[in-house]
Parts: structure tokens; sequence; C-alpha cells
């Protein structure tokens, strides 16, 4: 079977994907890319959070989740339009090697102590390059598989992609302990995120020029006029396709409630709980939570395609939801450290489901002249929401985390998602 630009692919299962060489460096590079997407980020959050040299108060730790959310809420909407009119293999090698460059600026910037609007600035750049670089694979993807392999596609490697980015996060914690928590030590740290990216721009140097789209490359004689417009042309474009519109609602949903419950996660692991047996505060609290959020993510991926073909859409979407309300009620309520974990794993895997139910409905129900754009205006949506759900849980929480109010008003956040998924899908069901 032929999809987008020509690439034959047989077997719609991870097996028979696997065996395509253009969707396996596709993969390769999304494996790259997002290993050093954990280095950086959980090396920025050391140099930032758990750095003896520094301090950090819930309003400072939500500036710093402002810094890794918010470029592409920034720039998103405009870089869009390009992957949209722009060759994505060229987009994809450039991107990435500026990625780097703004890596080590970032890292020289840790090592010198600098910190406010400098080191957030550096920190921007290199995440802004890093969301355009995941626009990109996600509004590629559909050229290198059938329509029927496009789900099983996506979670397969959405999926494996985030269990690499966390493995990053893990060696960013090693990295960290080899070299010492001070600023030079997170300097050395978070510059080995470069090597994830040389090795991204590396793979899709390999790609045969026009393989991953657009079917069109068109050039524009106006590139102001072509970036200025993406924003809007992602919005009507979503608005078309009711199955888009509603997954947005459920998945800010998710987002706002995720937002606020990770600030005050944060905040425990921090100044709250204490060492627990084999469950560790600190630092390396975080790295247990994260390391049971990948596996959430994985077991997301696996069952994620199965749960569509078994339920649908329709009612896997609200089940997920479901499911995060009452991780976050009855396990994130109670403040202990190991019910603390267990919520983590429960609610970043029903977030992935939810996460590939949307990216499938874009990949399948958006066309492709269309399909970066509202790739881009997803990601600012999705990314601005957890910002102003962290900084408005900044106002409220106290410097230890302990704030059963705010997981209060999180479940019901996931509830009210809910509920206005099933609203927008009575449009999709007009439609």
């Amino acid at each position: 079977m032929t999809s987008g630009a020509g690439v034959v692919t047989g077997a719609a299962g991870p097996r028979g994907l696997v065996r395509d060489p253009e969707f396996r460096r596709l993969l390769f590079t999304r494996f790259a890319a997002q290993w050093g997407d954990g280095v950086f980020r959980a090396g920025l959050a050391g140099a930032v959070l758990f750095n003896p040299e520094r301090g950090a108060n819930a309003l400072a730790i939500a500036g710093g989740f402002a810094v890794l959310l918010l470029p592409y809420s920034v720039i998103g909407p405009f870089a869009g339009a390009l992957l949209d009119r722009w060759d994505r293999r060229r987009v994809l090698i450039f991107a990435n090697l500026l990625r780097g460059v703004a890596i080590l600026a970032a890292a020289l910037a840790v090592g010198l102590g600098a910190s406010g609007i400098g080191l957030f600035a550096l920190a921007l750049a290199a995440e802004g390059m890093s969301r355009f670089i995941g626009s990109g694979m996600s509004a590629a993807l559909p050229h290198l598989v059938p329509p029927a392999g496009v789900v099983t596609a996506n979670a397969f490697a959405t999926t494996l992609g985030s269990v690499i980015a966390v493995i990053g996060g893990g060696c960013a914690i090693g990295l960290r302990a080899l070299f010492g928590p001070d600023n030079a030590g997170s300097a050395w740290t978070t510059s080995f995120a470069i090597l994830g990216t040389l090795a991204a721009a590396a793979v899709a140097a390999r790609f045969r020029k026009g393989v991953l789209g657009p079917d069109t490359v068109d050039e524009p004689t106006n590139p102001v006029l072509a970036v200025a417009r993406g924003f809007a042309d992602g919005a009507r474009h979503a608005w078309r396709a009711p199955s888009v519109t509603a997954g947005f609602i459920a998945l800010f949903a998710h987002r706002a409630s995720f937002g606020a419950s990770l600030l005050v996660t944060t905040l425990l692991m921090r100044n709250y709980f204490t060492n627990d047996g084999v469950f560790r505060a600190g630092l390396p609290g975080l790295g247990q939570m994260v390391a049971l959020g990948g596996a959430g993510l994985f077991l997301a991926g696996l069952l994620t395609s199965w749960l569509l073909r078994r339920f649908g859409r329709l009612r896997v979407v609200p089940g997920a939801l479901l499911l995060a309300a009452l991780a976050q009620s009855a396990l994130g309520l109670p403040m202990l450290l190991p019910t603390a974990l267990l919520a983590s794993f429960l609610i970043t895997g029903a977030g992935q489901v939810l996460k590939l139910c949307v990216d499938s409905s874009i990949q399948l129900d958006v066309a492709d002249e269309a399909r970066g754009r509202v790739f881009a205006l997803y990601d600012t949506l999705f990314n601005l929401t957890q910002v102003i759900a962290v900084t408005l849980a900044a106002l409220f929480v106290p410097d230890n985390g302990y704030s059963p109010g705010l997981l209060v008003a999180a479940t019901i956040c996931y509830l009210l998602g809910g509920a206005g998924y099933l609203l927008a899908t009575r449009r999709a069901a007009r439609a």
C-alpha cells in the first residue's frame, strides 16, 4: 500500500512497520531527539530546582515549567505554517542543529551561574526547537504508513519516544551524580543533551528528499505572511474536524489538571516528603516518579490501539479521564510518597491514551496540507494550558506543596473535561 510520498508499507502492526527502512529512520530520529530532550530537561530541572547554590519557591518552579512549555506556545502556530510549506526533511536537520547550539549556550549559562531572564531565554530557544521537531515528525508520519496503520504507528513511535525521553532523564540524574549538583556539574550534565540532537540530525539527513512531505512544497515568496497565517489556518482546519475539536477539550482538561498536580508533587518531593524505604524524596524521588510515569506511557502505548478497536474513541477518551480523576483523588489526596508515585503511573498512562487518540484524529481527519499547522496549534494550546494551570496553582500552593484543595480542583477539572468531550462529540455525530 502507498502513502503520501510514495512509500510502500505493508503490514499495519509494529513488526510490519519497523521493516520499512523509512519508518525505522523516522523512529530513530525521534529516539535520538527525545533522548536529548530528556537529558536537557532533567539537567535543567536539577540545575534550577535541586541545586544547593540556588533557591526555588513555588513561583520560581512555575517559572521553570513555563520555560519548558511556553516556547511552542509563542512560535508554534507560526512555525506550523512552515511545516506545511517546506521540505520536512530539511526542517528536521536544521532544527536539530540549531537546538544543539541553544543547548550548549544554556549549559554555559548554567555553569556561569546565570538565572532569570537570560537563562530562561536560552532554554526557551532550545525547547522551541524541540517542539518544532516533534510537530514535524508527527506531521510526517502519515507519509510513511498506510491509513490503517496510523494509530498503531503513532502509538508505537510516540510511546517509545516518551520512554526514551524518560531514559534520557535517568541518564541526566546519573550524570549529575557523577559531575556534582553545583553549577559546574549541572552545566556538564545539561551539555550532554547535544549528543541526541546531533544524532537526530545525522539520521534525518539520510531521508530521501520529499519523502516526509508535504506533498506540495510551496516555498513562500513572503515567509512572514505565511508564518503569520499559521495560527488562523490551524484553528480553522481543527474546527472543521469535530473529532479533533472534541479531543482538544479532553486533552486540555488533562493538561490543566496535570499541571497543578505536577507543581504540587514537585514541591512535596522537594520540601515535604522524606525517604520511605525504597521510595525516595528530592531529585531521586522525582526520578522514581518519572520512571513510573514512563511505565504508564509504555503500558498506554501497548493498550491504546486495542482499546480503540474494542471500545471505540467515544468510550476510551471519557474512560481515560475518569481513571485519571480517580487516581488523582484516591491516590493523590492522601499526599503520601508511595501513593503519589502510583498516582503518577496511572495519571501519566491515562494522559498518554488521550494524547494518542488526539494525535490519530489529526493524522487521519486533517488534510496533509494543513496537518503541520494543526499539530502546531495543538502543541501551543496544550502547553499554554499547562503553563496557566501551573502559574495559577503557584499563587495558592504553600512552599511545602501540601494543598488538598488544589488536587480536588484538579479532579473536578478531569470530570468537566469528560463532560465537555461528550458534548463536543454531539457535533461530530451531526456533522
